[in-house]
């Protein structure tokens, strides 16, 4: 525990700042040039109070690094002569943003920075706090850089959780330097950080780890002293493995499956707990997989399905399908996406598309999950496999286009209705050509509105059933030109 102190007068006495947050005023007598014995009893109170604490704290927050010597992984960042960690090592930080998965860092990093400032450091999380706590903190630091000369470092943790309101306290802060800001966020700080932090903060991106270091986590783990060396435990590489694997990339996930294990194994011979597979697959039960439904990871997911599809890829659809449904995404939801692809992306080149993504929605809502999670394999299937055409998804939206353009036009007066006399009158339905009096059912009249009369909207490709229409459109325009070229002679 580090201690802080300053001699406010030559006489007065000394302010105390012990590392939990406790501010200590002590008088100094005459004569005296050391603190009471009742104020090192209490900080000594408090150092063994946190040795306790520490002891029962879960093994992955005691297996926590706390230099780079022993921080594994995002050497990207944080590497030998990287900017980041120069600025770290030297205590010249500016305000950062931490965005990664859980169990990639994050808070590791930040405890590194403790480590290493001279600023006074003080977690916050944004799941407990309101925005009273956050005025109350912001308080207490423009207060201590006024008695110490000292900015504060404020790690938030999950910052994404505070509204607009609670970010916008900490602005005036940040931008006057009384505060360097640390937050740390599994979503993406674009959608979930407001902008005027954004643009004050440097955004760093962590990965996932990899395979081989949750291993080596794993490893040290079993041999440290602050880890599971004590409980003497036994077990096999290809298990350790399998952990690190079933982990995604999470530390934490990883250490609190092997300290649960370990924690409830019996010991053996000689008091060795050894480690069986059925032990892990017990502890698992099932693999956790990082999911948000309203977080960048759905809309990673959803979006690589829908590209699976386009790509007409049935494999790799089956599986981000499978990863959606196994995460707990509502089916529902899936089911849209695919009847909206059914007509983006495959459209009339198979119009039977669009049925089957709907009839996949119907077989959800009817059976549920998991019987109808098939009804939506096989819809996925379908679509992957059928011949794509976004033909009508481009001729659409050039509609749309005219007519936020101010291409709105009168109707034509000849395909309108005359059901009055007056209508009749006004010549409503004159020159209409009721289509199933001429031969093949085609006639040469325009239905557009004159000035758009030259407008081609939707141009059919020769793919699937689109080909046929290719066809069969050729075949009305060169009858249309034909009739038109008559009339002009006549």
């Amino acid at each position: 525990m580090t201690l802080q102190a300053s001699c406010l007068t030559s006489k007065a006495g000394y302010l105390i700042y012990s590392g939990n947050g406790i501010l200590w005023y002590i008088i100094q007598k005459p004569g005296e040039d050391r603190l009471t014995q009742k104020v090192i009893d209490q900080i000594s109170m408090e150092k063994n109070q946190e040795k306790r604490v520490t002891a029962s704290a879960p093994l992955a927050d005691r297996m926590r690094p706390m230099d780079f010597d022993e921080f594994l992984g995002q050497d990207d960042i944080v590497g030998e002569g990287k900017l980041l960690r120069r600025a770290i090592e030297k205590d010249e930080l500016r305000s950062i943003i931490l965005w990664g998965p859980p169990g990639s860092g994050k808070t590791t990093l930040a405890h590194i920075i403790a480590h290493h400032t001279k600023a006074k450091f003080i977690p916050f999380s944004a799941v407990l706090a309101g925005i009273k706590e956050v005025k109350e903190v912001m308080a207490q630091a423009e207060e201590h850089r006024k008695m110490f000369g000292q900015k504060t470092i404020l790690f938030i943790d999950e910052i994404h959780r505070f509204n607009k309101a609670q970010q916008d306290a900490f602005l005036p802060y940040v931008e006057k330097g009384i505060i360097i800001l640390i937050g740390a966020t599994t979503e993406n700080p674009s959608f979930e950080v407001i902008a005027p932090l954004l643009s004050r903060s440097k955004v760093y991106v962590l990965r996932p780890l990899s395979q081989e270091m949750i291993e080596k986590i794993l490893k040290k783990a079993l041999t440290d002293e602050r880890g599971l060396m004590r409980l003497n435990v036994s077990i096999e590489d290809t298990l350790l493995k399998e952990i690190a694997i079933l982990s995604q990339g999470d530390a934490r996930f990883a250490l609190n499956i092997l300290e649960f294990v370990c924690a409830n194994a019996q010991p053996g011979e000689a008091g060795r707990r050894k480690i069986a597979r059925e032990m892990i697959i017990d502890a698992l039960q099932k693999t956790s997989l990082y999911y948000d439904k309203d977080g960048e990871e759905h809309y990673n997911l959803i979006s690589a399905l829908h590209k699976s599809l386009r790509n007409s890829d049935p494999d790799a659809a089956l599986y981000w399908l499978a990863r959606m449904l196994q995460s707990g995404e509502d089916p529902l939801y899936i089911a849209r996406r695919m009847v909206r692809f059914a007509s983006e992306d495959v459209g009339v080149a198979d119009p039977q598309a669009l049925q089957v993504a709907i009839a996949a929605k119907e077989a959800i809502h009817f059976l549920g999950i998991p019987e109808g999670d098939l009804a939506l394999a096989e819809a996925a299937v379908y679509l992957a496999m059928a011949p794509k055409s976004n033909s009508l998804y481009e001729a659409y939206g050039k509609v749309t286009d005219d007519i936020r353009k101010g291409e709105v036009f009168p109707v034509p007066l000849h395909l309108r209705n005359a059901p009055t006399g007056l209508m009749k009158a006004l010549k409503y339905g004159e020159g209409y050509k009721y289509a199933h009096d001429f031969e093949d059912a085609m006639t040469d009249m325009d239905c557009l509105p004159e000035k758009l009369r030259s407008r081609k909207y939707y141009t059919p490709t020769a793919r699937g059933f689109e080909k046929l229409i290719r066809e069969r459109l050729e075949k009305w325009e060169a009858f249309k030109k034909r009739n038109k070229d008559k009339a002009g002679k006549k």
